[in-house]
């Protein structure tokens, strides 16, 4: 099943918390609302950075209030992870006119690139990316940064060379 990374944060929140995934909405207070205290935070977010395989510094954990700031901590969590070097990806835009295909090492070039050729296939297109990396964190990381394309119509699955299905994490 693909989940998209706000729906898996969702999921975590409402195991951790014994709530509903229907009562998370962005303004619903972690503290006041679903009466979390600083222990269940400290516990969620390390669920979600077991799940997610990301971590949170003490201070982000302090500042969180809302379900929609947690959220926004995870994706901005997500995004900063870096790539390993050498790194190396194969996209596969597929599209009305055909299919378009790039492979190379993993670089902010490249992902552009890879980003520009999905946004311009346009609704109904599907971006593959298949990483050659030694654990899914490269995959979420990847995941997150294209999920915008899904709003746009642009279906994405980003996963492991050799491995069936998608990495945890596309918002």
């Amino acid at each position: 099943m693909e989940m998209g990374l706000e729906e898996t944060v969702r999921q975590v929140v409402a195991s951790q918390l014994g709530v509903t995934p229907e009562a998370l909405a962005p303004d619903v207070s972690l503290t006041d609302d679903l009466a979390a205290d600083s222990l269940d935070l400290v516990e969620l977010t390390l669920a979600l950075g077991e799940e997610l395989g990301l971590t949170f510094s003490p201070d982000t954990i302090d500042d969180l209030r809302t379900y929609g700031e947690l959220v926004s901590a995870v994706i901005g969590a997500a995004r900063s992870r870096p790539f390993a070097e050498g790194t190396r990806l194969r996209a596969c835009v597929v599209g009305s006119s055909g299919r378009l295909v790039r492979a190379g090492s993993l670089t902010p070039y490249t992902l552009e690139e890879v980003e520009e050729d999905a946004r311009r296939a346009g609704p109904g297109a599907r971006l593959e990316i298949e990483l050659e990396a030694p654990d899914d964190t490269a995959c979420s990381t990847l995941a997150v940064r294209f999920a915008w394309l899904e709003t746009h119509g642009v279906a994405v699955t980003v996963r492991r060379a050799g491995r069936p299905g998608r990495a945890p994490a596309a918002a």
